[in-house]
Protein backbone atom coordinates (compact mmCIF):
# COMPACT_ATOMS: atom_id res chain seq x y z
CA UNK A 1 0.00 0.00 0.00
CA UNK A 2 1.28 3.47 -0.87
CA UNK A 3 2.43 5.49 2.12
CA UNK A 4 0.13 8.40 1.25
CA UNK A 5 -2.89 6.09 1.24
CA UNK A 6 -1.79 4.49 4.48
CA UNK A 7 -1.41 7.90 6.14
CA UNK A 8 -4.86 8.94 4.95
CA UNK A 9 -6.43 5.78 6.36
CA UNK A 10 -4.57 6.21 9.65
CA UNK A 11 -5.88 9.77 9.93
CA UNK A 12 -9.44 8.57 9.28
CA UNK A 13 -9.06 5.79 11.85
CA UNK A 14 -7.78 8.28 14.44
CA UNK A 15 -10.84 10.46 13.80
CA UNK A 16 -13.08 7.41 14.18
CA UNK A 17 -11.46 6.72 17.57
CA UNK A 18 -12.04 10.32 18.64
CA UNK A 19 -15.68 9.97 17.58
CA UNK A 20 -16.06 6.74 19.55
CA UNK A 21 -14.69 8.38 22.68
CA UNK A 22 -16.93 11.42 22.28
CA UNK A 23 -20.01 9.24 21.74
CA UNK A 24 -19.45 7.13 24.83
CA UNK A 25 -18.36 10.05 27.01
CA UNK A 26 -21.41 12.12 26.10
CA UNK A 27 -23.72 9.15 26.63
CA UNK A 28 -22.01 8.27 29.93
CA UNK A 29 -22.41 4.64 28.88
CA UNK A 30 -21.43 2.34 26.05
CA UNK A 31 -18.65 0.02 24.94
CA UNK A 32 -15.37 1.76 24.10
CA UNK A 33 -12.91 -1.16 24.35
CA UNK A 34 -14.22 -3.33 21.53
CA UNK A 35 -15.18 -0.29 19.46
CA UNK A 36 -11.59 0.97 19.53
CA UNK A 37 -10.19 -2.47 18.66
CA UNK A 38 -12.11 -2.58 15.36
CA UNK A 39 -11.60 1.08 14.34
CA UNK A 40 -8.87 0.37 11.77
CA UNK A 41 -10.77 -2.56 10.24
CA UNK A 42 -13.98 -0.56 10.00
CA UNK A 43 -12.14 2.37 8.45
CA UNK A 44 -10.67 0.19 5.71
CA UNK A 45 -13.96 -1.65 5.21
CA UNK A 46 -16.04 1.48 4.64
CA UNK A 47 -13.52 3.68 2.87
CA UNK A 48 -11.79 1.08 0.67
CA UNK A 49 -13.37 -2.35 0.63
CA UNK A 50 -17.14 -2.19 0.36
CA UNK A 51 -19.17 -1.18 -2.68
CA UNK A 52 -21.66 1.24 -1.12
CA UNK A 53 -23.38 4.55 -1.87
CA UNK A 54 -24.14 6.86 1.08
CA UNK A 55 -26.58 8.77 -1.14
CA UNK A 56 -28.58 5.56 -1.63
CA UNK A 57 -28.29 3.48 1.56
CA UNK A 58 -30.83 0.90 0.34
CA UNK A 59 -29.22 0.41 -3.10
CA UNK A 60 -30.12 -3.17 -4.02
CA UNK A 61 -26.65 -4.10 -5.29
CA UNK A 62 -24.67 -2.66 -2.39
CA UNK A 63 -22.34 -4.75 -0.27
CA UNK A 64 -23.83 -5.54 3.13
CA UNK A 65 -22.31 -5.24 6.59
CA UNK A 66 -23.69 -6.77 9.77
CA UNK A 67 -22.19 -5.83 13.14
CA UNK A 68 -22.81 -9.11 14.90
CA UNK A 69 -21.18 -7.80 18.08
CA UNK A 70 -23.74 -5.03 18.13
CA UNK A 71 -22.61 -3.46 21.41
CA UNK A 72 -19.68 -1.88 19.52
CA UNK A 73 -22.15 0.34 17.69
CA UNK A 74 -20.10 3.50 18.44
CA UNK A 75 -17.52 2.32 15.88
CA UNK A 76 -20.18 1.60 13.26
CA UNK A 77 -21.93 4.93 13.82
CA UNK A 78 -18.64 6.81 13.52
CA UNK A 79 -17.70 5.26 10.16
CA UNK A 80 -21.22 5.68 8.81
CA UNK A 81 -21.22 9.36 9.72
CA UNK A 82 -17.71 9.99 8.39
CA UNK A 83 -18.60 8.13 5.19
CA UNK A 84 -21.57 10.44 4.66
CA UNK A 85 -24.61 8.35 5.61
CA UNK A 86 -25.74 10.93 8.17
CA UNK A 87 -24.52 14.13 9.84
CA UNK A 88 -21.58 13.78 12.23
CA UNK A 89 -23.45 16.11 14.60
CA UNK A 90 -25.61 13.11 15.49
CA UNK A 91 -22.72 11.22 17.07
CA UNK A 92 -22.65 12.98 20.48
CA UNK A 93 -26.37 12.15 20.80
CA UNK A 94 -25.66 8.42 21.23
CA UNK A 95 -28.15 6.78 23.63
CA UNK A 96 -30.08 10.01 24.19
CA UNK A 97 -33.81 9.48 24.57
CA UNK A 98 -34.68 11.31 21.33
CA UNK A 99 -31.69 10.12 19.27
CA UNK A 100 -31.78 7.69 16.35
CA UNK A 101 -28.46 6.30 17.60
CA UNK A 102 -29.47 3.63 20.06
CA UNK A 103 -27.08 1.54 22.13
CA UNK A 104 -27.25 -1.16 19.47
CA UNK A 105 -27.69 -0.75 15.68
CA UNK A 106 -31.24 -0.15 14.44
CA UNK A 107 -31.89 -0.74 10.73
CA UNK A 108 -35.28 1.00 10.85
CA UNK A 109 -33.98 4.42 11.81
CA UNK A 110 -30.27 4.66 10.99
CA UNK A 111 -29.17 5.11 7.34
CA UNK A 112 -26.54 2.56 6.37
CA UNK A 113 -27.38 -0.03 9.02
CA UNK A 114 -28.25 -3.28 7.23
CA UNK A 115 -29.31 -5.31 10.29
CA UNK A 116 -30.49 -4.61 13.82
CA UNK A 117 -28.17 -6.48 16.18
CA UNK A 118 -27.41 -6.90 19.84
CA UNK A 119 -28.29 -10.48 20.78
CA UNK A 120 -24.95 -12.18 20.23
CA UNK A 121 -24.88 -14.86 17.54
CA UNK A 122 -27.81 -13.46 15.58
CA UNK A 123 -25.79 -11.07 13.43
CA UNK A 124 -23.62 -13.67 11.72
CA UNK A 125 -26.76 -15.74 11.15
CA UNK A 126 -28.46 -12.83 9.40
CA UNK A 127 -25.31 -12.22 7.34
CA UNK A 128 -25.43 -15.84 6.15
CA UNK A 129 -29.00 -15.28 5.01
CA UNK A 130 -28.01 -12.17 3.08
CA UNK A 131 -25.17 -14.01 1.37
CA UNK A 132 -27.43 -16.91 0.42
CA UNK A 133 -30.05 -14.47 -0.90
CA UNK A 134 -27.41 -12.98 -3.22
CA UNK A 135 -26.63 -16.46 -4.54
CA UNK A 136 -30.30 -17.26 -5.11
CA UNK A 137 -30.93 -13.92 -6.83
CA UNK A 138 -27.81 -14.14 -8.98
CA UNK A 139 -26.36 -10.96 -7.45
CA UNK A 140 -22.65 -10.35 -6.99
CA UNK A 141 -22.73 -8.19 -3.86
CA UNK A 142 -20.69 -9.35 -0.88
CA UNK A 143 -21.71 -9.61 2.76
CA UNK A 144 -19.37 -8.82 5.65
CA UNK A 145 -19.95 -9.46 9.33
CA UNK A 146 -17.95 -8.59 12.45
CA UNK A 147 -18.01 -11.17 15.24
CA UNK A 148 -16.54 -10.76 18.72
CA UNK A 149 -14.22 -13.35 20.18
CA UNK A 150 -16.38 -13.49 23.30
CA UNK A 151 -19.39 -13.78 21.03
CA UNK A 152 -17.80 -16.84 19.45
CA UNK A 153 -18.65 -18.72 22.65
CA UNK A 154 -22.27 -18.71 21.42
CA UNK A 155 -23.38 -21.97 19.84
CA UNK A 156 -25.40 -20.12 17.22
CA UNK A 157 -22.19 -18.68 15.78
CA UNK A 158 -21.02 -22.17 14.91
CA UNK A 159 -24.41 -23.19 13.52
CA UNK A 160 -24.13 -20.19 11.20
CA UNK A 161 -20.61 -21.24 10.19
CA UNK A 162 -21.88 -24.73 9.37
CA UNK A 163 -24.64 -23.15 7.26
CA UNK A 164 -22.16 -20.89 5.42
CA UNK A 165 -19.88 -23.77 4.50
CA UNK A 166 -22.77 -26.05 3.50
CA UNK A 167 -24.06 -23.49 1.00
CA UNK A 168 -20.54 -22.57 -0.19
CA UNK A 169 -21.06 -18.89 0.58
CA UNK A 170 -17.87 -17.53 -0.98
CA UNK A 171 -19.55 -14.11 -1.03
CA UNK A 172 -19.45 -14.05 2.78
CA UNK A 173 -16.56 -12.62 4.79
CA UNK A 174 -16.64 -13.23 8.53
CA UNK A 175 -14.33 -10.97 10.53
CA UNK A 176 -13.40 -12.13 14.03
CA UNK A 177 -12.15 -9.43 16.39
CA UNK A 178 -9.65 -11.42 18.45
CA UNK A 179 -8.69 -9.03 21.25
CA UNK A 180 -8.73 -11.79 23.87
CA UNK A 181 -11.04 -10.05 26.34
CA UNK A 182 -14.75 -9.93 27.09
CA UNK A 183 -16.82 -8.27 29.79
CA UNK A 184 -15.82 -10.73 32.53
CA UNK A 185 -12.14 -11.11 31.63
CA UNK A 186 -9.99 -13.18 29.29
CA UNK A 187 -11.91 -15.31 26.82
CA UNK A 188 -9.70 -18.27 27.68
CA UNK A 189 -10.79 -17.99 31.33
CA UNK A 190 -14.51 -17.35 30.79
CA UNK A 191 -15.27 -20.04 28.20
CA UNK A 192 -12.27 -20.83 26.01
CA UNK A 193 -13.31 -20.74 22.33
CA UNK A 194 -9.79 -21.17 20.91
CA UNK A 195 -8.23 -22.20 18.59
CA UNK A 196 -10.46 -20.25 16.22
CA UNK A 197 -8.37 -20.95 13.13
CA UNK A 198 -8.50 -24.74 13.46
CA UNK A 199 -12.20 -24.72 14.30
CA UNK A 200 -13.11 -22.50 11.36
CA UNK A 201 -11.01 -24.61 9.02
CA UNK A 202 -12.78 -27.73 10.31
CA UNK A 203 -16.11 -26.05 9.61
CA UNK A 204 -15.04 -25.52 5.99
CA UNK A 205 -13.78 -21.94 5.95
CA UNK A 206 -10.90 -20.30 4.13
CA UNK A 207 -9.08 -18.85 7.14
CA UNK A 208 -6.85 -15.77 7.01
CA UNK A 209 -4.99 -14.35 10.00
CA UNK A 210 -4.28 -10.61 10.00
CA UNK A 211 -3.11 -7.71 12.15
CA UNK A 212 -6.13 -5.54 12.97
CA UNK A 213 -3.96 -2.43 13.28
CA UNK A 214 -1.83 -2.69 10.15
CA UNK A 215 -3.40 -1.47 6.92
CA UNK A 216 -1.14 -3.56 4.70
CA UNK A 217 -2.25 -6.66 6.58
CA UNK A 218 -5.90 -5.61 6.46
CA UNK A 219 -5.72 -4.96 2.72
CA UNK A 220 -4.08 -8.32 2.01
CA UNK A 221 -6.63 -10.14 4.17
CA UNK A 222 -9.62 -8.71 2.31
CA UNK A 223 -7.96 -9.42 -1.04
CA UNK A 224 -7.45 -13.02 0.02
CA UNK A 225 -11.08 -13.34 1.05
CA UNK A 226 -12.33 -11.94 -2.26
CA UNK A 227 -10.08 -14.28 -4.24
CA UNK A 228 -11.34 -17.44 -2.53
CA UNK A 229 -14.02 -19.35 -4.44
CA UNK A 230 -16.20 -22.23 -3.34
CA UNK A 231 -16.11 -21.63 0.41
CA UNK A 232 -16.72 -18.78 2.88
CA UNK A 233 -13.79 -16.82 4.27
CA UNK A 234 -13.01 -15.87 7.85
CA UNK A 235 -10.43 -13.24 8.73
CA UNK A 236 -9.12 -13.60 12.26
CA UNK A 237 -8.01 -10.09 13.16
CA UNK A 238 -5.57 -10.03 16.07
CA UNK A 239 -6.38 -6.80 17.85
CA UNK A 240 -5.86 -4.82 21.05
CA UNK A 241 -8.94 -4.01 23.09
CA UNK A 242 -9.03 -0.26 23.70
CA UNK A 243 -6.41 0.34 20.99
CA UNK A 244 -4.98 3.85 20.99
CA UNK A 245 -5.86 4.82 24.55
CA UNK A 246 -3.04 4.07 26.99
CA UNK A 247 -5.12 3.20 30.04
CA UNK A 248 -7.77 1.26 28.09
CA UNK A 249 -5.50 -1.06 26.12
CA UNK A 250 -5.81 -4.73 27.12
CA UNK A 251 -8.08 -3.87 30.05
CA UNK A 252 -11.32 -5.88 30.30
CA UNK A 253 -12.90 -3.29 32.61
CA UNK A 254 -13.14 -0.92 29.62
CA UNK A 255 -15.38 -3.35 27.77
CA UNK A 256 -18.53 -1.50 28.80
CA UNK A 257 -17.63 1.62 30.80
CA UNK A 258 -17.60 5.30 29.88
CA UNK A 259 -14.67 7.57 30.73
CA UNK A 260 -15.21 10.45 33.12
CA UNK A 261 -14.16 13.96 32.15
CA UNK A 262 -10.55 13.55 33.25
CA UNK A 263 -10.20 10.14 31.59
CA UNK A 264 -11.82 11.46 28.43
CA UNK A 265 -9.30 14.28 28.25
CA UNK A 266 -6.42 11.83 28.60
CA UNK A 267 -7.92 9.47 26.00
CA UNK A 268 -8.33 12.28 23.47
CA UNK A 269 -4.76 13.40 24.13
CA UNK A 270 -3.51 9.85 23.49
CA UNK A 271 -5.28 9.66 20.14
CA UNK A 272 -4.22 13.12 19.04
CA UNK A 273 -0.61 12.34 19.93
CA UNK A 274 -0.72 9.49 17.42
CA UNK A 275 -2.06 11.64 14.56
Amino acid sequence: MEQSKKRALAAKAAQIRLDILEEVHEAKSGHPGGSLSIADIMTYLYFEEMNIDPADPKWADRDRFVLSKGHTAPALYAVLARRGFFDCAELPRLRKIDSMLQGHPDMKHIPGVDMSTGSLGLGISAACGMALAAKIDGKDYRTYTMVGDGESEEGQVWEACMFAAHYKLDNLCVMLDLNGLQIDGAITDVMNPTPHDKKLEAFGFNVIIADAHDFDSIEAAFAGARACKGKPSAIIFKSVKGKGVSFMENQANWHGAAPNDEQYGQAVADIKASM
